[in-house]
């Protein structure tokens, strides 16, 4: 080897010794802080006490809470200390939606006492005190009241004012899976794992190299595998347990330890929930009466595709032409550039003004009444943000202007409006804390938008209020930051219920929170990257999916083909035909099917860009419409009992092996189908784990005895996905006959 392979392999090694020196630096400082516990004999014996359904077992040193009627099963139980407390400062930036939290831990109060139990009715508290580093001591209260079936409510209070951290810990079993969070797109299963819970972009890349490597040097824009638009503080678990934070404040499950849990709060108090249920669909059930249950999906939407097309009125028509003659059939056509294009770094963005572009779509009332005579609808896009039309100039409203001028934009610590960056231009944030702001800003979209025949529209943005914001309200932004998808939310469905549009208008976010579920109509992943990846792309949607579902996002679907396009020197990441051939497959199978040219348009393939994209589109546009009925059945479930449309194999299957995937590769699309989408390029053929039973195959309608544990590998050429259905099952056979009629059991066109 020579001396320039010696110094390049030198370097390669100091470079590994760094990486793995910085780890060692940060899992000293993320460690958890456990508390010891001192007892005082009188309170050293055992002893229990009944809350309604449940019984509190105290051994002396811990205690077990259980069900009365499931005495077998521990709900929540700890040994040892179980509060510790803290004094910290977190310095919180926020970067064109990306926040970066460098915590400095100061005070810690890690002896704790338990001095009383008092019961009173169905509600028992315990007390005592913590014993801080400096001599300090606090009291502190831990309640626990029953809820009736459901569960019980957690709260737990410091009497120091001063102390802001608060770290509450629980056993769990070394083999125990955890599921949930709200949407986590890498990790299903979160055992062994560190996790915040902040809403925040999901970042570029997100550990796919180079690619977040790029990103994170140009724009720190990288991500990593815990960020997430719609984190939720809630879990259940492979040991049916299941537990809920009801903090908005920056929190971290600490998931490392094999024998015990750590919830870090960034606040001196915690509500919260302990969930009881049978199976994993029962504690959704029990979650999603708390947070909310999102409402079934306008019928219009369910009749087809909803293609995502911008350029103008002529580029429009050109292309609605072409899938006329593909005979695809079409709910919507979602124009997110109704306010108009700008070119910048990223790529196409819009002109975040929420009035319509004249010159951009001419004649747009007669494109509007073109689509309604067809049974089409049209879609929108906004934003809370705003900007500065005097660069545009032309339109005959400046909404930046009208909402500066009347004090409705967050301000800075300074008092002045902020401007935040996003790629090439910088916006304001629409304070919604301030009620004249919302009221303006709906009769805004109603004039501007609903006014114009939109029956949709994409509610995009919310994760990006700064920490340090000052808000109308006087209230704190870093304990709103969480929320603030919710208000949005809400925003937009006061909107509805306001023009008496529930069950006919349609609106879908991206970021959220653990209350969204009954705040939006229906949520959508975000922007995924055009690729294949676990990180980011086709994979990372379907773990999204499956997660976010657990936590009550029940109506969910992903841009069809990805949205983030990168070109670069380095490497581009460009949608390929076949990337968009599988994803067609996949969303056939979700609650939208709904396209997205990306913010790279002219560098990705279309939905329209060739004879077989455009076969392809049309055959599984018809598939999504012949599954309907199907899916207003689970759309009822989801509205009645928050179950989602779209299901991992645990939630149905439990203790069957093949839910024991730790990333998963398949779901159900509510009870009745099993689809295992094709989640690599070239891949013909597709390995399926079925859950014990007989399973037909949809295309072939060739059963399979599945035996416990066993895998099938099944052909799965392009444009025939993995699908079964058990056997019997009535739905299966209802949709093997549709498409038999309609002869949509083999693809028209042989793409590969």
């Amino acid at each position: 080897m020579g001396r320039w392979g010696k110094g390049l392999v030198a370097l390669a090694v100091l470079g590994a010794a760094c990486v793995a020196g910085w780890q060692v630096w940060q899992n000293w400082r993320e460690r958890p802080v456990w508390s010891s516990l001192v007892v005082p004999p009188a309170l050293a014996l055992p002893r229990e006490f009944v809350l309604g359904d449940y019984r509190f077992a105290w051994s002396g040193k811990g205690f077990d809470l259980r069900g009365v009627g499931q005495p077998g099963k521990s709900l929540w139980a700890a040994e040892g200390g179980f509060l510790a407390a803290g004094l910290g400062h977190d310095e919180v930036e926020e970067f064109r939606g990306a926040l970066f939290v460098e915590e400095q831990r100061g005070l810690l109060c890690r002896e704790q006492s338990l001095e009383s139990f008092q019961l009173v009715g169905q509600q028992l508290t315990l007390k005592g005190h913590l014993r801080c580093t400096d001599g300090r001591i606090s009291a502190y209260s831990l309640s626990l009241q029953a809820d009736g079936a459901r569960g019980l409510r957690l709260a737990v209070k410091l009497d120091d004012p001063a102390l802001n951290r608060l770290y509450l810990s629980w056993a769990r079993d070394a083999d125990e899976h955890f599921f949930g969070f709200g949407e986590q797109f890498t990790h299903f299963d979160l055992a062994g794992r560190r996790l915040p819970i902040l809403v925040q972009e999901q970042g570029i890349g997100r550990g796919l190299q180079p690619l977040t490597l790029g990103a994170n040097l140009s724009a720190r824009a990288g991500g990593d595998w815990w960020t997430s638009y719609a984190p939720v503080p809630h879990y259940l678990t492979s040991k049916l347990r299941s537990f809920f934070s009801e903090s908005a404040a920056y929190q971290v499950f600490d998931l490392r330890d094999e024998r015990r849990v750590q919830l870090e709060v960034h606040e001196g108090q915690l509500a919260a929930r302990i969930y009881a249920g049978d199976s994993p669909s029962a504690l959704v059930e029990a979650h999603t009466s708390v947070v909310g249950r999102m409402p079934p999906l306008p019928d219009w939407t369910q009749r087809g595709a909803i293609v995502g097309l911008q350029g103008g009125t002529q580029r429009v028509r050109e292309i609605l032409a072409r899938l006329e003659q593909a005979k695809v059939p079409l709910a919507g056509v979602w124009l997110q550039d109704w306010v108009g294009q700008r070119s910048t770094s990223f790529g196409q963005q819009l002109w975040w003004s929420w009035t319509l572009d004249q010159q951009h779509y001419p004649q747009w009332p007669e494109l509007n009444a073109e689509l309604q005579a067809k049974g089409v609808r049209s879609l929108a896009y906004v934003n809370p943000f705003l900007v500065d039309l005097a660069e545009k100039g032309g339109d005959r409203r400046n909404l930046y202007r009208e909402a500066l001028e009347r004090g409705y934009l967050v301000r800075d610590v300074q008092g002045q409006p902020l401007a935040l960056p996003n790629t090439s231009f910088s916006a304001g944030l629409v304070d919604l804390t301030n009620p004249a702001a919302r009221t303006w800003l709906k009769q805004v979209l109603r004039e501007e938008m609903l006014a114009r025949g939109f029956s949709g529209w994409m509610a995009d943005f919310g994760e990006a209020l700064p920490f340090e914001a000052r808000l109308a309200s006087g209230e704190s932004a870093a304990l709103l930051h969480n929320r603030f998808p919710e208000e949005w939310a809400r925003l937009n469905r006061e909107l509805i219920d306001e023009v008496g549009g529930a069950g006919e208008l349609l609106f879908f976010t991206r970021s959220a929170y653990s209350r969204s579920p009954g705040l939006t109509t229906s949520m959508w992943l975000g922007d995924q990257l055009v690729g294949w990846g676990i990180e980011d792309g086709l994979h990372s949607a379907l773990i999204g999916l499956l997660s976010g579902g657990l936590s009550g996002f029940s109506l969910n679907h992903s841009d069809t083909g990805g949205y983030t396009t990168i070109s670069s020197p380095l490497k581009d990441y460009h949608r390929s035909e076949e990337l968009l051939l599988r994803w067609i497959e996949f969303s056939a199978f979700t609650s939208l099917l709904r396209s997205h040219e990306g913010n790279r348009p002219e560098e990705n393939q279309q939905v329209y860009s060739s004879p077989a994209s455009l076969a392809q589109f049309a055959r599984f546009a018809r598939i999504y419409a012949a599954l309907a009925p199907y899916r207003a059945q689970l759309m009822a479930q989801a509205a009645n009992r928050g179950l989602p449309l779209v299901r991992p194999l645990w939630l149905q299957y439990p203790d069957d092996p093949a839910s024991a995937m730790a990333t998963p590769r398949s779901f159900l699309l509510g009870d009745q189908l099993l689809v295992a989408p094709v989640l690599e390029p070239g891949a013909r053929t597709v390995e399926v784990a079925l859950p014990a039973g007989r399973w037909v195959h949809l295309w072939s309608q060739r059963e399979y005895r599945a035996s416990t544990g066993a895998r099938i590998k099944i052909a799965a050429p392009l444009g025939q996905p993995a699908v079964f259905y058990p056997a019997g099952s009535a739905v299966g056979q209802t949709l093997y006959r549709d498409l038999a009629e309609q002869g949509l059991l083999t693809a028209p066109t042989a793409p590969e």
